[in-house]
């Protein structure tokens, strides 16, 4: 398989019908899974692959569940996932968790206790589980390593995301989010991409304060591309503005209650 970086993104060669490479070296690969959804709220989902194991990023909705198995069967045996990571409990990032445990029930979950003891819900417990907060590197076999880094409050309390270290890639969640009809893999311009990312930003995410605190815990990453569970992929030459954009993000709580914030600086 010949090397594919984070500098190739802008020009990934991408196939509605096939899964996109969307980095490849050392044994260790990184694939676009996607769907043929065509709504703003298009979902992304993801598959790590290092040598033996597999592990999915955000499965998606039971809708897709056909769609995605279909692709991974199109990379490996979708039955030798060995992994899915949810990055917390809403139907369109874990409703299909149920069936990939019905196609390989040893399928380890990575996830927060505070989306665990939801995960129930959807119908299944007992299944393997790897608490995120408690354990919160995981080492892969060809050396490189997932870090997981909680999100509080952007949106759920119990939200986290996914460093990859080995394609030194962020797998963001709702963070970096967009609603986008007329959607592209990655993001061309980051200006015309703002206003795609404040239609979710806005009234999903919880406060500045989240969202200063969570940029506080990743200021030691070294980013080369930030992966949203919606919208577009922010490729290198857009995660220093993307950074910036989050720091300066007024959302949530700051608009609904900006009348008690400006009478306490008054």
């Amino acid at each position: 398989m010949n090397i594919i970086t984070a500098n190739d993104l802008s020009k990934a060669n991408m196939d509605m019908e096939l899964p996109t490479t969307l980095y490849a070296a050392n044994g260790h690969s990184l694939f676009w899974l996607g769907n043929t959804d065509e709504t703003a709220f298009r979902c992304n989902t993801y598959l790590i692959l290092d040598q033996h194991e597999a592990i999915l990023v955000d499965p998606g909705s039971k809708q897709y569940f056909s769609q995605v198995k279909q692709r991974v069967s199109q990379i490996m045996p979708p039955e030798k996932v060995s992994g899915m990571v949810l990055c917390h409990q809403d139907p369109d990032v874990a409703a299909s968790m149920t069936d990939w445990l019905e196609v390989n029930p040893s399928m380890r979950v990575f996830t927060t206790p505070r989306t665990q003891v939801l995960l129930p819900h959807y119908g299944r417990s007992g299944y393997p589980y790897y608490d995120v907060t408690e354990n919160p590197v995981y080492a892969l076999p060809s050396g490189a390593c997932l870090k997981f880094v909680e999100a509080p409050f952007l949106h759920f309390p119990g939200a986290f995301v996914t460093y990859d270290t080995g394609a030194r890639y962020l797998f963001s969640g709702d963070i970096w989010a967009a609603l986008d009809l007329d959607w592209t893999l990655t993001v061309n311009s980051f200006e015309d991409h703002i206003q795609k990312m404040n239609l979710f930003h806005l009234d999903y995410m919880a406060s500045n304060l989240a969202a200063r605190g969570f940029l506080k815990r990743i200021e030691n990453l070294v980013i080369d591309a930030i992966l949203p569970q919606h919208g577009s992929i922010l490729g290198p030459q857009h995660v220093a503005a993307a950074l910036v954009y989050l720091r300066n993000l007024r959302c949530g709580t700051d608009i609904i209650y900006a009348d008690i914030e400006s009478n306490n600086g008054g």
